[in-house]
């Protein structure tokens, strides 16, 4: 444990040091993956599925704000279905713009949640992000992460109906245009998800700050529990064939990945807490202290040996005894 937390210190040592270097490098490595799993996954547009385009448009990205990444990220969306189909892109763009409404009317710090759940829904862990928000964010983190949650099934539904969508290109636009709106909000295993991830949210959020030993702990638990629940509760209702193995190991990921960022944010010794009670003219206050665990990173000693000053007294000390 001990060696855990010597690294924790040294991580943020550096971090703090080389923190203008880091953070950039960062932004690099978050919107080169965006860019490259939306060209993955609807690459219509040639002009723009290529490395040398990623490249650059992430370099770009490295230097300006965060919410700048997100709509590069729009847009290569928008290039891409607009060189697919028209009826699709307009319902996508209608779609943003409502989202980006709410997004930065309600929580534009949240700018990573947006990112990383799509990229989380593919690696099958996108439990982790209201965890882990819960644990960090706030109540309108919910916001967030229902954008999130809605623009990987913007996405996952016009890759699963390309054929029907091509196939419909000798029907009325009104008639591609009911097909692409029914598919986006008739969507109930969207809804569900939003509706988990936005319970999740809020009842992590509420029991972290309670008052209680391991109150961070309990939260991450009661979290996945009702993040599990709401989702097989759904599934009753309005059977969206969830698949529950999938599901388990995804939240004990979660949890996992959740007990890591505990680490790193709020690791505290429990056995060490303190009741301190004192006042002033107007109030009494009775305060709950925790320490946090915090380990000195430990200091090289270097000791220097002056070699020509030890030959020197070497050779004298051989004349002494030849004397």
């Amino acid at each position: 444990m001990t060696g855990l937390l010597v690294a924790k210190q040294i991580l943020l040592t550096l971090y703090s040091k080389y923190e203008v270097y880091i953070t950039p490098f960062l932004k690099f490595i978050l919107a080169l993956v965006s860019l490259l799993l939306i060209n993955s996954r609807i690459g219509y547009m040639d002009s723009i599925d290529k490395m040398t385009v990623v490249l650059i448009v992430a370099l770009m990205c490295s230097f300006m704000p965060m919410n700048f990444i997100i709509v590069m990220a729009a847009v290569f969306i928008m290039l891409h279905l607009y060189a697919f189909n028209l009826e699709c892109t307009i319902v996508v763009g209608v779609g943003f713009l409502l989202m980006f409404l709410l997004y930065l009317r309600f929580s534009p710090k949240d700018t990573l949640v947006i990112l990383l759940l799509p990229i989380c829904f593919l690696l099958k862990i996108p439990y982790a992000v209201p965890l882990a928000m819960g644990l960090v964010g706030t109540p309108v983190s919910a916001v967030s992460i229902a954008c999130g949650v809605i623009v990987y099934h913007m996405l996952h539904f016009v890759t699963q109906n390309v054929s029907a969508i091509v196939a419909m290109a000798e029907e009325e636009q009104t008639v591609k245009f009911k097909f692409v709106v029914d598919g986006l909000l008739n969507n109930r295993d969207m809804v569900i998800t939003i509706v988990a991830f936005a319970v999740t949210v809020i009842l992590v959020y509420l029991i972290r700050r309670m008052s209680i030993d391991y109150a961070w702990t309990i939260a991450m638990a009661a979290g996945a529990v009702v993040n599990i629940t709401v989702l097989l509760v759904g599934d009753l209702m309005f059977d969206t064939n969830v698949a529950l193995v999938e599901v388990l190991l995804g939240n004990i990921a979660a949890l996992l990945i959740a007990a890591a960022l505990q680490f790193f944010v709020f690791n505290v010794d429990y056995s060490r807490t303190e009741k301190v009670q004192f006042e002033d003219d107007e109030y009494y206050y009775y305060v709950k202290a925790v320490p946090k665990i915090v380990v000195a990173r430990p200091e090289k000693k270097v000791k220097q040996i002056n070699s020509q000053k030890g030959r020197a007294v070497s050779r004298n000390r051989s004349a002494h005894d030849n004397r």
